[in-house]
C-alpha cells in the first residue's frame, strides 16, 4: 500500500498578529501537499523588533530545519516550543494530522505559585550568578597578565595601507561599525525567486572569475540597512558560480572556521550570478601577515583554526555523529583564508572544490581537472598523477597547501628570532606568479621545500610546529599526516601554552597566588550558596 503525502498550510514568512499566547491562526491561505510521505506539518513563530511572523511549511523530521531536531511530529496538534535555531530563538511545533499547522497552540504562563517560588528564590540566584562572574573575572585578570608578561609592549594594530589581494574575487569587507558577525537580517531571511534589497556600494576586488562588492542589505521593515559581500559573476561564468553555490548550499560546511554563506541569486535582469556572504573586518591572512609580525600566542591560535577548518571540510561525520559528504578545497593559500576579529582562521572562495561523493566514478574525478594555484600545488598534482582510486589522496593535496601556509604564518612569528618581511611560500625562488612547469622544476626535480632555519627550532613550540609542516608537505601523499591529526597536535600545543610560557619575577607568583586564593574563596562560598538554595527547594 503506498504511503500519502501529508496535507499541510505552506507560505512563506509572513507577518502574524498572534502574540505568542493562547491559540492562534497561521492565516495561511495556501494549502499545499507535500512532496514526500515521510514530511510532516510544521510551523514557525517568531517575534522580532517590529513585530511577530509565522511561516508554515513541510518538513522531513529526519532533517535538521533551522539547526533544529523536530521531536513531537507524531502529535495531531501543533503546539508550539521555544528553540534555539540557526536563526535565533523561535517557537516550532510540528503534527501529523492534515492542515494542523493552521491551529497554533502556546503553552500556558507559569503559574502563580512557581512565579512566587521564583522570585522568592531570586537574591539567591543573583548571588551565585554575581560569585560566577567574579571567579570567572579572577580567571580572565589571570590570562591577561600572563600574556602581557609573555607578549610585553605587544599590542595588536588595524591593517592599513593598500588594498586587499582579491585575486581570486575572496569576499573580504570591512564594515563601519567593525562588526565580525554575519547579518542577522540575512540569516533570517526566506529567500524565495524575488531579490533581495541590495544596493551595490563598493568594488573591492576583481578576480578571473568573478568581482567583489561591498554592499547594503535593506531591511523591507525600516530604512536601515547591514554590510555584506556580494561575490558578482557574468552570465559565461556560470560553471564557477554554480560550483561554489553547490558547495556553500550544503548546511553541513556550516562552521567557524568557514565563511558563513548567505543566499544565492540569479539576477537575469543585470545578467549576473550572485553570491551574498558575510563578511570579516580584518581581512586575509596574506594581507594581516604583510602588516603584522605574530606572537607565539597569535601563531597558535591562527595556525590551530586553519587546521580545524580544513580537518572540518576533510571529515566525513559532523560532531554529533552524523554522516557528512567530505569536501576538499584544491585552492588552499593564504589570500584564500579570511582572518576573523577574534585572529582565527576562516577558509572561503570554494569554486574549485570538490565534493567526494561516493557516487563519484574514477572517469569523474580525472575529469576534475588539474585546478589549483602553481605555487600551492602538491608534486602529484603538479605531475598529474594524482591516485584516483583513492579519494583520500584529494585530501593530502589539500594537507600539503596547508603546510606551505602554515609556514608562512610561522615565518612571521616573533618567537623564530628575526623576523623578515612576509614572503608566500617559495618566496623569491619562483617567480610572483609561477607557471606549473617552474613549480615542477622546483619541487619535483629539486624537491625543494621553503627553508626552516635552525634558528626556528629552539623555541620547543615552533619545532613542534615545524615538525608537522615537513610531515604535510612530504613528497609520498600517504606519508601526509591528516587534517585531523594536525588539528590535534596544534590543539595540545596550544592548551601547553601556560607551561610553555615562563614567569619573569616572583612579583608574577605573588599575583598569581593572590587570584588563586580569590578564586578558592568565592568557589567555597558559591558552594555554600547552591546548597542553601538545593534546601529551600526541598523544602
Amino acid at each position: 500500500m503506498l504511503a500519502v503525502s501529508q496535507l499541510c498550510k505552506f507560505c512563506d514568512l509572513e507577518a502574524s498578529s498572534c502574540s505568542g499566547t493562547g491559540t492562534c491562526s497561521s492565516n495561511c491561505s495556501i494549502t499545499s501537499i507535500c512532496s514526500h510521505p515521510s514530511e510532516v506539518c510544521v510551523a514557525i513563530w517568531r517575534k522580532n523588533e517590529t513585530g511577530f511572523s509565522v511561516e508554515t511549511l513541510c518538513h522531513d523530521p529526519s532533517s535538521l530545519l533551522y539547526g533544529v531536531q523536530l521531536d513531537d511530529y507524531n502529535s495531531s496538534t501543533c503546539v508550539m516550543k521555544e528553540k534555539n535555531s540557526s536563526t535565533g530563538t523561535a517557537h516550532f511545533c510540528s503534527c501529523s494530522e492534515e492542515e494542523c499547522n493552521d491551529k497554533l497552540l502556546f503553552t500556558v504562563d507559569p503559574t502563580p505559585l512557581t512565579s512566587i517560588i521564583l522570585v522568592s528564590l531570586l537574591p539567591l540566584l543573583v548571588t551565585a550568578a554575581a560569585s560566577a562572574v567574579m571567579i570567572y573575572s579572577c580567571r580572565v585578570h589571570r590570562r591577561r597578565h600572563l600574556r602581557h608578561i609573555w607578549e610585553r609592549n605587544i599590542k595588536l594594530h588595524k591593517p592599513k595601507g593598500s588594498g586587499l589581494d582579491c585575486s581570486n574575487a575572496c569576499a573580504i569587507l570591512v564594515d563601519d561599525d567593525g562588526s565580525d558577525s554575519s547579518s542577522t537580517y540575512a540569516n533570517n531571511l526566506n529567500h524565495n525567486t524575488e531579490p533581495l534589497p541590495i544596493e551595490l556600494d563598493l568594488l573591492v576586488g576583481k578576480g578571473r572569475f568573478a568581482q567583489v562588492y561591498k554592499a547594503k542589505l535593506k531591511q523591507t521593515t525600516s530604512d536601515q540597512f547591514e554590510t555584506v559581500a556580494v561575490k558578482i559573476f557574468p552570465y559565461e561564468e556560470y560553471a564557477s558560480w554554480k560550483n561554489e553555490k553547490d558547495i556553500f548550499s550544503n548546511t553541513d560546511l556550516r562552521h567557524e572556521n568557514v565563511l558563513h554563506f548567505l543566499t544565492a541569486e540569479e539576477r537575469k535582469v543585470e545578467k549576473q550570478y550572485w553570491l551574498i556572504t558575510a563578511f570579516h573586518p580584518t581581512g586575509n591572512l596574506q594581507e594581516f601577515l604583510t602588516q603584522h609580525v605574530l606572537s607565539w600566542e597569535e601563531l597558535q591560535v591562527l595556525s590551530s583554526s586553519l587546521a580545524r577548518g580544513v580537518a572540518h571540510l576533510h571529515s566525513d561525520r559532523l560532531p554529533c555523529g552524523r554522516h557528512k559528504v567530505p569536501i576538499v578545497h584544491r585552492d588552499l593559500k593564504s589570500s584564500n583564508i579570511l582572518v576573523k576579529k577574534d585572529l582565527t582562521c576562516c577558509l572561503c572562495d570554494f569554486g574549485l572544490a570538490l565534493r567526494l561523493d561516493s557516487s563519484l566514478s574514477v572517469d569523474d574525478l580525472a575529469n576534475s581537472g588539474q585546478v589549483g594555484t602553481a605555487r600551492y600545488m602538491a608534486p602529484e598534482v603538479l605531475e598529474a598523477r594524482l591516485n584516483l582510486e583513492n579519494i583520500e589522496s584529494f585530501k593530502q593535496t589539500d594537507i600539503y597547501s596547508m603546510a606551505l601556509v602554515l609556514w608562512e604564518i610561522t615565518s612571521r612569528c616573533k618567537a623564530i628570532g628575526e623576523v623578515k618581511e612576509y614572503e608566500p611560500a617559495f618566496g623569491s625562488k619562483v617567480r610572483e606568479h609561477p607557471c606549473v612547469e617552474s613549480m615542477k622544476d622546483n619541487v619535483l626535480r629539486d624537491k625543494g621545500r621553503p627553508e626552516i632555519p635552525d634558528s626556528w627550532l629552539r623555541h620547543q613550540g615552533i619545532s613542534v610546529i615545524c615538525a608537522t609542516i615537513k610531515e604535510c608537505w612530504d613528497h609520498d601523499p600517504e606519508a601526509r599526516l591528516t587534517a585531523h591529526c594536525v588539528a590535534e597536535r596544534l590543539s595540545e600545543l596550544e592548551d601547553e601554552q601556560d607551561k610553555l610560557s615562563s614567569r619573569s619575577s616572583s612579583a608574577e607568583k605573588i599575583l598569581e597566588d593572590f587570584s588563586t586564593e580569590m578564586e578558592e574563596s568565592i568557589t567555597r562560598n558559591l558552594s555554600a550558596i547552591l546548597k542553601w538554595f538545593i534546601l529551600l527547594f526541598y523544602l
